[in-house]
């Protein structure tokens, strides 16, 4: 992975600290819809972390292109399926 990994990492530990939240609000029988707000600010985070690494990915792949202009496209295809997944 050429991403900060550090930026990753943060990230990622932010949208688990948000999932315990979430666990707890299940426990103490928060109601339905406070849950899924929740729900979907980590979905958010998690998205973005997806757009994060997926352009700076892309950004790699046309700064240092590979000597095999096949591979090179192909590895742009990847990245635009993935960016079109979410």
């Amino acid at each position: 992975m050429q991403v900060d990994e550090k930026k990753v990492l943060n990230r990622l530990k932010r949208a688990e600290g948000q999932l315990r939240g979430v666990q707890k609000m299940v426990v103490t029988d928060k109601e339905c819809l406070e849950v899924i707000t929740q729900l979907t600010a980590v979905r958010s985070s998690i998205d973005r972390l997806i757009g994060m690494i997926v352009a700076e990915n892309l950004k790699n792949c046309l700064e240092d292109p590979v000597a095999n202009p096949q591979e090179q496209s192909e590895k742009i295809e990847q990245a635009i399926q993935m960016i079109m997944r979410k």
